[in-house]
């Protein structure tokens, strides 16, 4: 593509930039948007509305005068990283042709030698150039496929389709088609018609014609009720009208139609590209044609029928304060496409298209207004307030709801102290990525708002990150048309102190400075919140002192338009009664949720972190104190192990091979209680273990999970009574060190450390982990207190007479050892732990098995709770009442509750900070997110600890499950959190619960 460029000032050679602001506009948004672009600069001898035909030829006739041209365009190029120059000399006398091509030659070379390209614009149809040699000397050729008739000669077609084929036909031999740009035109002339006719006899034109836009000549038809056709034998469109004076005009266009046409024609040539002339004044529709390849067939053609400007539209006024005061409507042309040429050739325009029509206004000789966005902000607010107030400066600060709801208060002193506030949405979005519904409901939402807390509304808005604040394209112009028909102006700035890129205050005024010199510009932007604002505070006074230095006047947005403040924030209306307390409900309800999240967060945090880092000193103060059974005397005991087994037969051999293969005390029996199984598991234990006298079977009707162990106490030997799970794999020294901890007369029972045996998927894993990190870990620290709530089913032993005391296991709830193991504590017996007596079980290694068994766990849990408050803060039961009951009623319910929460606090402010940092990286401020992420850091790393520490204590295990705790956390406590919600809902209902037993696998390896 081509930038805006220089021209040939005077014969020395001497060149002049053309528009070097629009220049460095054009390159800015080209190398921001598009970096990659390959940009072309432009050089030509039109100066002064005409082509300096002299110049030109003195330059061309001068050696020096070339050089000094030729060594400024090499600069040009260097200075603004272009990637060539195109060279459009117009006007060129016969005698200076040879020269042009010497000068072609000599500024090749030195193009070439820098790595660079040169393109020559020719027209397509002069006589006096050599296109064979010109497309020797270019890289590229580009073609101006244009002005069959120009604006100072007579009126008649642009470029007709009979004149276009022929200068094609010339050029294919001369412009080899790797080096043809073509260059298309898309615009209109003008002519004011003389009453005499010309030398030839045909019309004849005052004087040039005016250079149109497609734009300008639809809207002159439309006023003129002018009738643009396609004149049949040009195939350009036309039209006459009258002016206001009565005189005659006629005019002639290239539109999208055309461009289809000529296209269609030279597609055979194969033309190393297309070019269009002028940008800016086309038929918006011709990039229907242009862009990807396209078919010149009749379905193309049709879609020209329509005209829509997708991408331009009208103002009227001046300032930075926008409306819409018309919608876009769309045009229509009949069209006939002739399948046998290709082209079309009837082109009647039928009805005309307009544009958006946007009302600015704002615009005022030496006065700006302050103004201040997404606040209201505790901490920088009340100090902008008071600058403001200090130096007597009016401000309009723009208020995203959700800060006004949380401080009502600065809102009121906002309006009392003078200032305007305008709407800034509710929360905050980028409102060209939200729907039209979003966008209303964000606007309605913070004017009810206002008109709750100060009882005015507003007509001031200003869309977040000033999202299109100039919109030009349909799809930027939709909200300003939605926020229009709210009654809203949308207030836009010039002025940008850029404090949102955390500058220092002296970078906030010179920049403040910069661009009211660049832009001009009547309104000012600052921000009192989305950040650290203490720099914006600082700079404030600066750039009052500043501006008023420059003699402007500070004002409010109201004033720049010549309003009130009570026009642009009028009254509310008064509501009734039910209106208004329901809008104060619900703003109310918002208030409150808002902060029941934020305390549920906080305190699931101190809670979570509190109690992690309790059990886990006491497990560590425990593990100082004491070596589990070392201490202890040996004492010789009669144990009876009992195994109550229901449909167990796949894995009821390996759980007692490994008791048979163990040691064991002397005095020694094991008891296989079948519960009614309605599988192979009694005969596989007959067959397999009926002549041994260690092993005795019974078979009884099931009657419940309680009934097989009591039914075993009650046959059973031994004093001491260890109870396995059917899964059960224990390690070579369990059994003994079990019953070694009974030395001691004050234990009534032993919990063992159960692991999981079948880690064959990420969910046992999981499990594995957990029974590691916290059932153990908590039976390490609850046994220093003397307050563990369960000896698992998988591994515990109980002292007989501890058993007879309580009744043995009862049918009260679902976790019937967690109820017994209670119980014995309330009977004045101890409970301990003994970490080195290991079994492993099997963990469901399904979802759907997994929240079956921790359902139950759980709801059978909540049942001892209930069963046992009696001993809540009983100082009888010590730690039990004080501690462990309270601990489970926390850990089991209200934890479970609120952790969702927290995680759910984190994933909202992920997701708000990755939406912020999307919709506007400028401004994105990660404050917010980096404290709740550090909170909840401080939490996890705490967990970690605990879990290092955890595996610590049990060196013989798998320290890489380390590496599952954080995903742990994400994962799988959530379907812990579900469970226990589960849990408690049915509690609540009194729903009964069956026991759901676990289908074994068989895959749990030796302990």
């Amino acid at each position: 593509m081509w930038s805006l460029g220089m021209h040939l000032a005077s014969g020395d050679g001497s060149l002049t930039e053309d528009n070097s602001a629009d220049r460095k506009q054009v390159l800015d948004f080209i190398h921001s948007h598009k970096p990659d672009t390959k940009v072309i600069g432009l050089v030509s001898n039109f100066s002064e509305f005409e082509w300096d035909s002299e110049s030109l030829s003195q330059m061309l006739a001068q050696p020096q005068a070339r050089k000094r041209a030729i060594l400024q365009l090499l600069q040009y190029t260097q200075t603004h990283q272009l990637a060539g120059i195109c060279i459009d000399f117009e006007a060129i006398t016969e005698k200076s042709l040879p020269v042009y091509y010497r000068f072609l030659d000599e500024f090749r070379s030195a193009l070439h030698a820098s790595d660079l390209a040169i393109l020559v614009a020719v027209p397509a149809d002069n006589d006096d150039y050599d296109y064979r040699k010109i497309s020797e000397l270019a890289d590229y050729v580009v073609v101006m496929a244009y002005d069959e008739h120009w604006s100072t000669g007579s009126p008649g077609p642009i470029a007709s389709m009979d004149w276009f084929s022929s200068a094609m036909r010339r050029l294919q031999g001369d412009v080899p088609s790797e080096k043809m740009i073509l260059t298309l035109g898309n615009y209109s002339y003008d002519w004011e018609m003389s009453e005499q006719a010309g030398e030839d006899g045909l019309p004849a034109a005052k004087g040039p014609a005016e250079v149109r836009t497609f734009k300008d000549v639809v809207f002159t038809a439309t006023w003129s009720k002018g009738e643009i056709a396609m004149d049949p034998f040009s195939l350009n469109p036309m039209f006459q009208y009258e002016d206001k004076n009565n005189n005659t005009h006629q005019v002639w266009m290239l539109d999208a139609i055309t461009l289809f046409n000529q296209m269609a024609m030279a597609k055979p040539l194969e033309p190393f590209g297309i070019a269009l002339w002028r940008l800016g004044s086309e038929d918006p529709m011709v990039w229907e044609v242009l862009g990807d390849t396209p078919d010149f067939n009749g379905r193309t053609a049709g879609a020209l029928g329509s005209i829509d400007y997708d991408y331009s539209s009208d103002y009227q006024g001046d300032g930075e304060v926008m409306s819409m005061v018309r919608k876009a409507t769309s045009g229509k042309r009949e069209i006939d496409f002739d399948k046998n040429t290709g082209l079309i050739i009837t082109d009647q325009y039928t009805v005309f298209p307009f544009p958006s029509l946007i009302s600015l206004s704002g615009a005022a000789d030496r006065k700006v207004a302050l103004s201040f966005d997404d606040g209201p902000n505790p901490s920088y607010t009340p100090l902008i307030l008071d600058a403001l107030k200090k130096a007597q400066v009016p401000a309009t600060f723009f208020i995203t709801g959700y800060n006004g709801l949380k401080y009502p208060s600065l809102l009121k002193r906002v309006f009392a102290e003078g200032h305007e506030i305008g709407n800034h949405t509710f929360t905050h979005p980028n409102i060209s990525k939200i729907s039209w519904l979003r966008l209303r409901a964000e606007i309605k939402a913070t004017e009810l708002l206002l008109e709750k807390v100060i009882g005015r509304g507003t007509r001031l808005f200003r869309a977040p990150y000033n999202t299109d604040s100039e919109p030009v394209t349909a799809k930027e112009l939709r909200p300003l048309e939605l926020i229009s028909s709210l009654g809203y102006e949308e207030v836009g700035l010039k002025i940008d102190t850029h404090d949102w890129q955390e500058l220092s205050a002296g970078e906030m005024v010179k920049k403040a400075l910069e661009e009211e010199a660049a832009y001009g510009g009547n309104i000012l932007l600052m921000h009192d919140a989305g950040g650290d604002r203490s720099q914006s505070v600082k700079a404030l006074p600066g750039i009052i002192h500043a501006f008023r230095q420059k003699g402007y006047e500070f004002v409010t947005v109201s004033q720049l338009t010549g309003k009130t403040r009570a026009e642009v924030m009028p009254e509310t209306s008064k509501q009734s009664t039910w209106s208004e307390w329901g809008r104060n409900l619900g703003f109310n309800i918002i208030n409150l949720g808002q902060d029941v999240l934020s305390v549920l967060f906080v305190t699931g945090i101190i809670l979570g972190l509190s109690r992690t880092l309790f059990i886990m000193g006491i497990a560590l103060l425990g593990m100082v104190r004491k070596n589990g059974s070392a201490h202890l005397p040996e004492k010789e005991f009669f144990v009876s192990v009992l195994i109550p087994a229901y449909n167990e037969e796949k894995v009821i051999r390996k759980t007692i091979d490994s008791l048979l293969i163990a040691r064991h005390p002397e005095s020694f029996e094991i008891l296989i209680i079948d519960d009614g199984s309605t599988d192979a598991t009694y005969k596989i234990v007959q067959e397999a273990y009926s002549e041994d006298p260690r092993i005795r079977m019974f078979s009884i009707p099931n009657g419940g999970k309680h009934q097989a162990p009591n039914f075993g106490i009650e046959h059973a030997l031994g004093e001491i009574i260890v109870t396995f799970d059917a899964d059960t794999v224990i390690a070579k020294d369990a059994l003994v060190l079990l019953a070694k901890r009974f030395s001691d007369s004050a234990i009534g029972a032993v919990a063992g450390n159960a692991k999981v045996g079948n880690r064959i998927n990420l969910l046992t894993r999981w499990q594995a982990l957990e029974y590691i990190t916290c059932q153990n870990m908590d039976r390490r620290a609850l046994d220093v207190l003397n307050g563990i709530t369960v000896v698992p089913g998988a591994i515990g032993a109980w002292r007989r007479e501890a058993l007879k005391q309580t009744g043995g296991f009862s049918a009260d709830t679902l976790a019937e050892d967690s109820d017994l193991t209670v119980q014995i504590i309330k009977q004045g017996y101890k409970v301990c732990y003994e970490e080195k007596a290991i079994a492993s079980t099997e963990a469901p290694a399904d979802i759907k098995g997994f929240l079956r068994q921790r359902f139950r766990w759980m709801f059978g849990t909540f049942q001892v709770a209930w069963k046992h408050k009696d001993a809540l803060f009983r100082p009888k039961n010590g730690f039990l009442g004080f501690f462990s009951l309270p601990n489970l009623l926390l850990h089991q319910i209200f934890f479970p509750l609120i952790s969702p929460v927290m995680d759910l606090v984190l994933l909202l402010s992920l997701l708000s900070a990755a939406l912020n940092r999307w919709q506007h990286a400028a401004e994105f401020s990660p404050d917010t997110l980096l404290r709740i992420f550090c909170f909840y850091s401080i939490f996890l790393a705490a967990d970690l600890l605990s879990a290092t520490i955890a595996f610590f204590m049990e060196r013989e295990e798998d320290k890489r499950l380390l590496l599952w705790v954080v995903p742990q956390h994400f994962f799988y406590r959530q379907l812990l959190y579900y469970v226990a919600i589960k849990s408690i809902i049915a509690s609540l209902r009194g729903q009964l619960v069956g026991w759901n037993k676990l289908d074994r696998a068989g895959t749990v390896e030796a302990a």
